[in-house]
């Protein structure tokens, strides 16, 4: 260690630099003395070098200390250093990802990636959703060519590393001092190429087909809900997991019932009598089969909102149900009989003197006349 300058003094940092300090400086120098920016310059490439092997020891907490305390990382061994640019590519991918265009993982190949997630609309009618069901569907998707399992190649041949980019699917492009890199063109970034494709998915290694799959609905889902099928979308690339499916749901209106939240409305219709008098009618309940018996009081009035408690929709994974509103409307006769007629006619006479009757008590109560 006694022929290498202090680390410290090399990034020009002090002693106590903090993480990102050091980091910081270490860009600084990388940018400097980086081989693309200094073509043919052994000096400079040498600065890189110690560069990055202070970096590598400051950077670690633990090589840091025994560096600060005995003056090399590893106690009884000297500095491992960097045989190339290369070497310190690969080390110090997280610096020269944003600084370059690339890291260490450009060697790796291809990274797994996630398949696609599909979406699939599904119209149910409406008493369907309060009750809940079982939908089975169809489902276009690709997957792992059976042929070839996968591999893209006839059978009794295999991929061949990919020879312009030794097999990592990208390659550099070089633009004056400045090194981009981009997705190798003979392999289009797979990192290998198949002299005899499969016949039957081409060499693509995947082949589409229809799954048929059981969705199971809950009861109580309203229109535009979203079912979400873990791992029943598009397969992953490069050995990713799979997307996931989400089940649209598209609910049907009902010829019988609104819909509110989890409350139902049923409107109904009752004659002027009954709204008068009182009256028992019998409401249809979302259940087939099933009615309820609702009591009408005397004198109720038109729009008047009846609530049966907990027989409306429930709601989807819980144990609450909504209610049923039932709400009334007089109806108004159009075409009267001449009993009918006459009958309403002496109703009208009665409500009238009682009326007047009413009025006449209240006139004399104010005046002291009683």
């Amino acid at each position: 260690m006694s022929s290498k300058r202090d680390y410290y003094e090399v990034l020009g940092v002090a002693r106590d630099a903090s993480e990102d300090e050091i980091k910081r400086a270490y860009r600084k120098l990388a940018l400097k003395y980086h081989p693309d920016h200094n073509p043919n310059n052994p000096e400079a490439e040498q600065k890189f070098k110690e560069a990055a092997e202070a970096y590598d020891v400051l950077r670690n907490p633990e090589r840091r200390a025994n560096y600060d305390r005995f003056g090399t990382a590893e106690p009884g061994m000297g500095g491992a250093g960097f045989n190339s640019a290369e070497d310190i590519f690969a080390q110090f991918g997280d610096v020269f990802g944003d600084l370059f265009g690339f890291g260490g993982s450009r060697s790796r190949g291809p990274r797994p990636q996630q398949g696609d997630d599909l979406r699939y609309n599904l119209t149910i009618s409406f008493r369907e959703a309060a009750r809940g069901i079982e939908k089975a569907i169809k489902i276009p998707r690709h997957v792992s060519c059976p042929d070839c399992n996968g591999s893209g190649a006839a059978k009794g041949s295999s991929r061949e590393t990919c020879k312009k980019c030794g097999g990592s699917g990208q390659v550099a492009i070089r633009q004056g001092f400045m090194q981009f890199v981009q997705p190798c063109p003979a392999c289009h970034g797979r990192g290998f190429t198949i002299p005899k494709p499969c016949p039957r998915c081409k060499g693509e290694g995947i082949v589409e087909t229809v799954r048929e799959l059981s969705v199971r609905i809950p009861a109580g889902v309203y229109d535009g809900a979203r079912l979400r099928l873990r791992g029943e979308g598009e397969m992953g690339v490069h050995g990713g997991p799979p997307g996931d499916l989400y089940v649209v749901l598209h609910v049907e209106e009902d010829d019988v019932f609104e819909r509110e939240d989890q409350d139902l409305i049923y409107t109904a219709t009752i004659t002027f009598p009954q709204a008068a008098l009182g009256t028992r009618i019998q409401i249809p309940s979302i259940n087939d089969g099933e009615t309820l018996d609702l009591d009408i009081p005397k004198g109720s009035q038109n729009g008047k909102v009846f609530q049966i408690r907990g027989k409306g929709l429930k709601y989807p994974g819980e144990k609450r149900t909504g209610d049923l509103l039932v709400r009334i409307v007089v109806k108004t006769p159009t075409r009267l009989s001449a009993e009918q007629e006459k009958l309403l006619r002496e109703f009208e006479r009665i409500s009238e003197e009682q009326s007047k009757s009413g009025l006449f008590d209240k006139v004399k109560k104010a005046m002291g006349m009683e």
